[in-house]
C-alpha cells in the first residue's frame, strides 16, 4: 500500500534542508474522529460526514484566552499538521491532470504544515478549556497553534 504522501510523477522536493527559524507554542490539541487514512480533505467534506464534530482541548495556561467566545461564534483555527511531509515544493494532486506549486494548494504537505479552518462553536467550557466545534479536517491529536475570531467585514476578498 502506498502512503498518502508518496511522490507522484511531476512532483518536486526541496533540495535544501529546512531550517528552524521560529518557535511555535502549541496552545492545545484537537480531538477529532479522524485518522490519517480517513481524514476529510477539507471542512466541506468534514461537515458532510456524520459524526464529524470535534473538540479543542486548550492547555490550562491558555484558558483565559477563551474569554468572550460564545456558542454560535465562528472561529479561525490554525493547527500544525504534524504528519505531513515538509519538503514538497511542487505537487500533483489526484484531482488535477497536472502539477502546480505547493503555495497554490491547500495540501497539508508544505514547508510549514499549518492548517486553517473556519469553524462554528457549538459548546464552550472556559474553565475546563474545551470548545466543541461543528467539524474539522484534522486528525485526532493535531496540535493547535492559534484561535482567532472570524470577522466577516475583515475576512473578505477585496472586490477591487
Amino acid at each position: 500500500m502506498t502512503s498518502r504522501f508518496d511522490m507522484r510523477p511531476g512532483e518536486e522536493r526541496l533540495q535544501s534542508a529546512l531550517q528552524d527559524n521560529a518557535q511555535i507554542t502549541f496552545i492545545g490539541h484537537i480531538e477529532s474522529p479522524w485518522q490519517l487514512e480517513n481524514c476529510p480533505k477539507n471542512l466541506r467534506q468534514a461537515r458532510e460526514r456524520e459524526g464529524g464534530n470535534a473538540v479543542l482541548h486548550i492547555a490550562p495556561e491558555f484558558c483565559p484566552g477563551l474569554e468572550g467566545i460564545e456558542p454560535g461564534d465562528a472561529l479561525v483555527l490554525l493547527y500544525w499538521m504534524s504528519k505531513a511531509p515538509r519538503d514538497l515544493i511542487r505537487q500533483v494532486p489526484r484531482h488535477r491532470e497536472s502539477g502546480t506549486g505547493t503555495f497554490n494548494l491547500r495540501s497539508p504537505a508544505r514547508p510549514n504544515p499549518i492548517g486553517m479552518g473556519v469553524v462554528k462553536v457549538l459548546e464552550i467550557d472556559t474553565k475546563a478549556g474545551t470548545v466543541r466545534i461543528d467539524a474539522i479536517d484534522a486528525i485526532d491529536g493535531t496540535p493547535l497553534v492559534d484561535i482567532k475570531p472570524y470577522m466577516p467585514l475583515a475576512d473578505t476578498v477585496p472586490t477591487d
